[in-house]
């Protein structure tokens, strides 16, 4: 018996549909591979608090299936929901009722619907469209995604005579679970070293790899009646172990959508990874007709490909609460704080180690020592938008 919502209020949206009316935020750890790290459930926490104030509601800390509410719960999930039976008893119908969204097959929150199958007779996880491939290539970079190992051994093999690719796992984050690879003998080794299973399971991304690279941002975040879209561009720093890893973004975000965000008068380049997005993003919600977001995040890479050509493409989406989100946040608060402003520039920060000095401006959302990363410090900073 769900006892969550039993005398929930609702509203018209402005679609038409019904959403609830929440007087309640909370957290819902959705980790498949275990706990979130520290700081991740410390920054998803502050996060969330943010929103309820935005949203005008008490934050609950993490959601509880077993306690009564009283009150409809607006929900800040750690990951991309799956659409189920559960998901739905809880409320969560449409996007006025989470932080992030919800995909119908657990692959369409990863990286492999970006590419095209190797073939016709390729195998594809249930609920696959090729119809959405079809879209997007003329907006991604060249590449594929493989279910099983005969197929990523032999769409290595030809994109590796055209240059260097890159190998991804279809879950990694911030920069982890990927290779350069310059050979087919690298390929084997990589290739081998994965289980059949996992690849079976949920596949793996053969992509053309770019050097010179600049990886930017697009998105868009909804709460309550607050809209705002973004551009900006990711930084990269070292984490404990000397790997390079994500370390923060720093966003222009404008009051509005896309359009308001095209009409800002973006350099060349920006604009094109802004188009990219926009398609990216609209053959995602129309070839999948149960997907729905409040928070939408597209990266977008640009650099020089293997044959001295300048490229950009999309390379994945997220539909949940990410690195940048600190950043959305704290626009989303100045919009709400001042009727008039527009545009903000609105940046992440994230640094591995001791010796981080915060700015005066700072607003933190973690520091300290973390089981699984060591020493970080993550904050976000808000600043006036000077357009040059």
């Amino acid at each position: 018996m769900n006892t969550l919502h039993p005398d929930m209020d609702t509203r018209q949206t402005g679609q038409g549909s019904t959403a609830a009316v929440h007087k309640v935020v909370a957290t819902l750890p959705e980790k498949a591979e275990g706990k979130a790290a520290g700081h991740e459930i410390a920054t998803h926490a502050e996060v969330a608090r943010r929103v309820a104030a935005l949203k005008g509601c008490d934050f609950a800390g993490e959601f509880d299936k077993d306690y009564h509410y009283g009150a409809p719960v607006y929900f800040l999930p750690s990951d991309t929901l799956i659409d189920c039976e559960r998901i739905r008893d809880a409320g969560i119908r449409c996007e006025h009722d989470l932080f992030g969204g919800v995909v119908p097959q657990a692959f369409v929150a990863t990286k492999t619907i970006t590419h095209m199958l190797p073939g016709p007779l390729s195998p594809a996880p249930e609920g696959w469209s090729p119809v959405f491939g079809s879209k997007v290539q003329e907006v991604v970079l060249p590449g594929y995604s493989a279910f099983n190992l005969h197929d990523a051994r032999d769409a290595g093999a030809r994109m590796l005579e055209r240059g260097t690719l890159r190998l991804k796992k279809a879950s990694g984050v911030g920069g982890l679970g990927q290779w350069v690879v310059r050979s087919v003998h690298e390929l084997d080794d990589l290739l081998h070293s994965m289980q059949p299973r996992d690849i079976e399971r949920d596949g793996v991304v053969l992509e053309i790899n770019l050097s010179e690279v600049v990886t930017l941002s697009v998105g868009q975040v909804k709460v309550g009646p607050h809209v705002a879209t973004y551009y900006g561009e990711q930084r990269l720093t070292r984490n404990n172990r000397g790997e390079e890893v994500y370390g923060g973004s720093d966003l222009v975000v404008v009051r509005g959508g896309f359009e308001e965000l095209l009409a800002l008068g973006l350099e060349p380049d920006v604009r094109t990874a802004v188009s990219q997005a926009c398609t990216y993003h609209a053959a995602a919600m129309s070839c999948f007709p149960k997907l729905f977001a409040s928070r939408s995040n597209y990266d977008i890479a640009q650099g020089i490909d293997g044959e001295g050509k300048w490229r950009s493409g999309v390379l994945e989406q997220s539909w949940r609460v990410g690195g940048a989100s600190g950043a959305e946040i704290a626009a989303l608060e100045a919009f709400h704080a001042d009727s008039r402003l527009q545009t903000v520039k609105a940046s992440t920060f994230e640094y591995y180690g001791d010796d981080v000095q915060l700015p005066a401006d700072a607003v933190l959302y973690f520091q300290g020592e973390d089981e699984r990363v060591g020493r970080i410090t993550k904050y976000a900073r808000l600043e006036a938008y000077e357009h040059t």
